[in-house]
């Protein structure tokens, strides 16, 4: 087991991608605070994997709120004696907007959970990697092949972008610190995201549609869980700073 004993926060862990790497982890034996707005479904989710090597502690609260980053981390320490691997996977979809249509209120939403939740968590995690001293710790963001290439509207490829800024600027200035992080920039995931995105802007989704003639099939969660389990593992432990790209090819144009 790759992840045997590893004590482990993963967001976004009710469904589709955060879903995968919470199966996947605990088979290989970590110790999981998993994270969502759905507590009953953290809850299913524990249930069935409640025989798996690794334990599963559900964890419900909203990203966007820095209580609760703060409070996630401090539950992996409470529950597991320490923190290991932060996985910041949650995130939402915007409505393809462009940035002549985009509203504040879209601005706001998309930035607060898929931006701000992964800074105020990669700020409290960090704080805590430092206190446990050498080769302390290990960060995970899922961001999005939106951060560089126009596939949704400028709110989501904006809130990802960040985040790739986010993941080499930390990778940089704990360097000597034993403290690593990498990304994962999936493209089309098979989830459930697209049932409760908004409804398309017209504009928008006109000029992003224009690149699906390039996309491949799309993956499936699992293949982004593989992603995270090799970036969670101490088979990547001189990768850092890197983002790995998940898309079938499709950014390749």
């Amino acid at each position: 087991m790759k992840l045997e004993g590893k004590s482990i926060v993963v967001t976004g862990a009710s469904a589709g991608m955060g879903q995968a790497i919470v199966t996947l982890f605990a088979q290989e034996g970590a110790n999981i605070i998993a994270v969502a707005r759905r507590k009953e479904r953290l809850e299913a989710l524990a249930e069935e994997l409640k025989d798996a090597p690794g334990k599963v502690v559900p964890y419900a609260g909203d990203v966007s709120d820095p209580a609760v980053c703060e409070g996630m981390i401090d539950a992996a320490v409470k529950e597991f004696g320490r923190l290991d691997v932060l996985v910041n996977n949650a995130g939402i979809m915007d409505d393809n907007t462009a940035i002549g249509d985009v509203s504040d209120e879209m601005i706001e939403r998309l930035f607060r959970v898929n931006t701000y939740g992964p800074l105020y968590a990669m700020r409290k995690a960090v704080r805590v990697f430092l206190e446990q001293g050498e080769d302390a710790g290990n960060i995970i963001n899922v961001a999005s092949v939106g951060a560089c290439h126009p596939t949704a509207g400028v709110a989501y490829c904006a809130s990802k972008a960040a985040i790739v800024s986010a993941i080499q600027n930390t990778a940089f200035m704990y360097i000597d610190k034993g403290i690593r992080c990498n990304g994962i920039s999936p493209g089309g995931i098979l989830t459930d995201i697209p049932l409760v995105m908004p409804q398309a802007n017209e504009f928008g989704f006109e000029r992003t549609s224009s690149l699906l003639a390039h996309s491949p099939e799309m993956g499936m969660p699992e293949d982004i869980a593989n992603a995270a389990l090799f970036l969670a593992s101490d088979d990547s432990h001189f990768v850092n700073g890197t983002i790995i790209t998940c898309d079938g090819g499709w950014t390749c144009f």
